[in-house]
């Protein structure tokens, strides 16, 4: 069994973030960088796999050079090849354009990606990708077992859960759940000395056309200040929660 982990390179969440050009570009100096935490789960998913039916890993990422170091911490965790797409993943669309290249000339049976990265929050390419190249698709993944073709997959709805059946080849949407974060891999002294000897093919991108462009950020407004009220106020307590608050 073949398998691809789409890998996304992200801020870490304790990092600051800012902007730059008149809040149209992210600021990315002194920010730390991740593997996305979806994707995480995804390839922790796969590693099981690898150990328990013998599946061949290879993660992929579409980005410039510096992404090369998150690839290679999934190297270290346990994945047997990398794959770099030497573009800037700035667009949905053309980020599933380069994976649907990387996906076809590999012919692997199962991807894995996140159902989002938590850096753009798009949520679209895993199933475009499924679109772009005729697999099937299940999103918000949280469950996942395989038995020769046939596939059982636990998808997290409003609600509860939905279990569904279907078949390979086929593309997950996983998230938080498809392990237990106790499970999450972290490489050790051994995979990381391995993880340096590991092919990491850099390949150049296929034409592909933008869809969106970023027209601006904004950050949340900041926290107004704390407002206390006299616990026999309770006719204020009413009048600030329906007309500052809004919640009520």
């Amino acid at each position: 069994m073949k398998i691809l982990v789409c890998i996304s390179h992200v801020p870490d969440t304790t990092s600051k973030i800012n902007f730059t050009e008149e809040n149209t570009k992210f600021d990315t100096n002194g920010v730390q960088y991740v593997i996305n935490p979806n994707d995480e789960f995804g390839l922790t998913r796969a590693m099981w796999l690898k150990e328990k039916q013998q599946a061949q890993i290879t993660v992929v990422n579409v980005g410039g050079p510096e992404t090369e170091s998150t690839l290679r911490k999934a190297l270290a965790i346990g994945a047997d090849e990398a794959i770099r797409v030497n573009m800037p993943a700035t667009d949905g669309f053309s980020v599933a354009k380069q994976l649907e290249k990387v996906a076809n000339d590999g012919n692997y049976d199962l991807i894995i990606a996140g159902r989002e990265s938590i850096d753009y929050n798009g949520g679209m390419v895993p199933g475009m990708l499924a679109s772009l190249i005729g697999a099937n698709f299940v999103n918000n993944c949280i469950g996942l077992e395989l038995d020769g073709d046939t596939v059982t997959a636990v998808r997290e709805i409003d609600g509860g859960k939905e279990t569904v059946k279907t078949s390979l080849p086929l593309v997950v949407g996983g998230q938080k759940g498809l392990v237990e974060e106790s499970d999450l891999r972290i490489p050790n002294m051994r995979g990381i000395m391995m993880a340096r000897k590991k092919p990491l093919a850099v390949l150049e991108p296929v034409e592909s056309d933008n869809k969106t462009s970023v027209a601006s950020f904004e950050k949340p407004a900041p926290k107004g200040a704390v407002k206390l009220v006299d616990a026999d106020n309770v006719d204020e307590l009413i009048n600030l929660l329906h007309n500052e608050a809004k919640v009520i």
